[in-house]
């Protein structure tokens, strides 16, 4: 069976940012059959115009094709102003009407524990793009950077590794699904 792919996406541009931090850590928690990806940022893309939707820039082509290339996502983005990020937010204003969100998988992961409006001002956007949440697979930790200049240590990989684990069932459990629904398709055409 092929690897499931992983799309991460902060919602920081910040370099020393606890969220990427926290993205970045995923690779090293995710179990044997699951590649963890980032993307170069989202830093790329250009604020969203309507107008330019039927030439989009290659940015947000190159983003777009990334998720719709991807078995699941994974977004962490700070919050500001009780919101989400306006980097987040462009990016997904970007995605809306291609559609590459409609029954995707996506996980929301948060670095801090307090940004409780952000994460549901993502979960109602992404519920507007069709987006297929899976909370069951959702992670909260508090990631703490131990001094400028020194990447934060995770502070659970256990945690991150048991969410890794039941994005990669979840998954596991679909492709086997659709088999057996192509399967049982083909032997009634038999």
């Amino acid at each position: 069976m092929r690897p499931f792919t992983v799309l991460t996406l902060s919602g920081s541009l910040r370099k020393a940012s606890l969220n990427t931090a926290m993205l970045t850590m995923a690779a090293d928690c995710a179990p044997l059959g699951l590649r963890v990806n980032q993307p170069r940022g989202l830093g790329d893309l250009p604020l969203f115009n309507p107008d330019l939707e039927l030439n989009e820039p290659l940015s947000v082509a190159r983003l777009r094709s990334e998720i719709a290339m991807s078995d699941a996502v994974i977004i962490a983005s700070p919050e500001y102003a009780h919101g989400v990020s306006g980097v987040m937010k462009n990016a997904l204003d970007w995605m809306v009407g291609s559609g590459v969100f409609a029954d995707k998988p996506v996980v929301l992961w948060n670095a801090s524990p307090r940004a409780t409006h952000a994460l549901a001002a993502l979960r109602e956007t992404l519920t507007v793009m069709s987006a297929r949440l899976l909370d069951e697979a959702g992670l909260e930790m508090l990631i703490r950077s131990p001094e400028a200049g020194v990447p934060p240590l995770n502070p659970n990989p256990p945690a991150m590794r048991r969410s890794l684990v039941v994005l990669q069932d979840i998954l596991c459990a679909e492709r086997l699904a659709a088999v057996a629904a192509e399967v049982a398709v083909t032997d009634a055409a038999s």
